[in-house]
């Protein structure tokens, strides 16, 4: 079993590039193989999960090239897909089965989603379902709850459907399965969410088709209507916010420290993280890079600052949701407490989140308590050397990592061989960021 061992660092000074964005790179590859004609991206995320929609894209006919400057997706177009040998492993990515199961919904043929045991513990229903109310018909583990999962696409119709949960994965798997819909497939969301996927519909040629009627920040409706045609394009992946906040988050807790990430992506449903550390007290410089008329990009520099404690309410999770582990982390260093209400959604991660970080910080002398999907987290404390398990789950791995250069000694973190699920690197960039100071 892979395991890291992190010292502490009296500071961490620099300029890091973060790999492309994760949920950009997932959507680049699935649109590519679904557009007509070539679409070429670059500074995509290599790491497993982008590779399992690969190897799944693959094996419903598309030819992918991937080198280490490009990566060239030859789209089929919508109705170009053919029928695959044998189940789709999806490997551990939940972003990977979420949306080919809104694209193999309209598909005429029939496909089996596979996953590891992580993946196969994960629960479908929100998009099995809603997915059903289209005409779709999918077989599977508690009422297609859990994979393996089969898809016997056919004949869609379109649908008005209003979130009742915030997620990013849902409104995409319907928005993917109304491309081959009869009909207008509407989604409302009451709550903003990610919106990669209909920035990309529109950047490959959808606009005629495609509406978003709203503020970001008051709920949004976007209508697609039946008839959407793709268009390959060129892409250049922004850096993942996910990944930067880490080393933002590191900077924020050591004094002396200063990082810039160069090229992050600040896409407003995402830069939630910034506004949090800002709260927190965290001196935050945005430089922006010139709009490109896709997702906004830019420098970001956070410079220590002493912080405190701050509320996260639960209309602000959906766009967080993947920084909360980390943000944990700055609550535990902060003066005061943090409250971050409404997290449920980190309970159906890769590992159940909440437990995760609450048992982690516990381990290391942290004082976090749990209600429900509330999480309370009292500090500042000097955190304690010791030994973590990151419980199969890259973001509960990366966040230790970083509260280990805030402790009085060591930590050893267990399991990390999942790191290399969303950023392979991220070891070496932790070393050489460390080695500046």
């Amino acid at each position: 079993m892979e395991s890291l061992t992190v010292a502490p660092a009296a500071r961490l000074r620099g300029t890091v590039d973060v790999p492309g964005d994760k949920s950009m790179s997932h959507r680049a590859l699935l649109l590519g193989g679904l557009a007509s004609g070539t679409t070429r991206l670059t500074h995509m995320l290599d790491a497993e999960d982008c590779r399992a929609t690969h190897r799944a894209l693959a094996a419903l006919g598309v030819a992918i090239s991937w080198s280490a400057d490009e990566v060239v997706v030859e789209g089929r177009g919508l109705g170009g897909l053919t029928p695959p040998a044998a189940p789709i492993d999806c490997g551990n990515s939940g972003t990977t089965m979420r949306l080919l199961l809104g694209i193999l919904a309209g598909q005429p043929f029939a496909a089996t989603l596979t996953g590891d045991p992580s993946l196969s513990q994960r629960p479908m229903a929100r998009v099995t379902h809603v997915l059903r109310t289209m005409g779709a018909r999918l077989d599977g583990r508690d009422n297609a709850n859990f994979a393996p999962l089969t898809v016997r696409g056919g004949p869609l119709k379109g649908i008005t459907y209003e979130m009742p949960v915030p997620s990013a994965q849902v409104k995409s798997a319907i928005l993917l399965a109304g491309l081959c819909a009869d009909g207008q497939t509407v989604v409302k969301e009451r709550v903003p969410t990610r919106d990669h996927t209909e920035r990309m519909l529109l950047a490959m040629g959808a606009g005629p088709w495609l509406s978003i009627i709203g503020d970001p920040s008051d709920g949004r409706t976007i209508t697609l209507k039946a008839g959407a045609a793709l268009t390959g394009q060129a892409f250049r992946i922004p850096g993942d916010c996910s990944s930067a906040a880490f080393w933002w988050v590191a900077a924020a807790l050591r004094p002396g420290s200063s990082v810039t990430v160069r090229d992050v992506g600040l896409n407003p449903t995402r830069t939630a993280v910034l506004d949090v550390l800002r709260a927190m007290g965290a001196s935050v410089t945005v430089r922006e890079h010139p709009d490109d008329g896709w997702e906004p990009r830019g420098d970001v520099t956070v410079e220590y600052a002493p912080l405190h404690g701050t509320t996260i309410a639960p209309a602000v999770i959906p766009m967080l949701i993947d920084e909360l582990p980390v943000l944990m982390i700055a609550a535990a260093a902060a003066d005061g407490r943090t409250v971050i209400e409404g997290a449920g959604e980190l309970r159906v991660k890769e590992t159940d989140r909440i437990r995760s970080m609450a048992t982690g910080l516990a381990a290391l002398g942290g004082r976090a308590s749990v209600e429900g999907d509330t999480v309370v987290i009292e500090g500042p404390l000097r955190l304690r050397a010791g030994r973590i398990a990151s419980c199969g789950d890259h973001r509960t791995a990366m966040a230790f990592a970083i509260a280990a250069l805030a402790a009085d000694g060591p930590v050893l973190i267990e399991d990390t061989a999942c790191i290399r699920t969303s950023y392979p690197a991220f070891p070496d960039t932790l070393r050489s960021l460390t080695s500046r100071s």
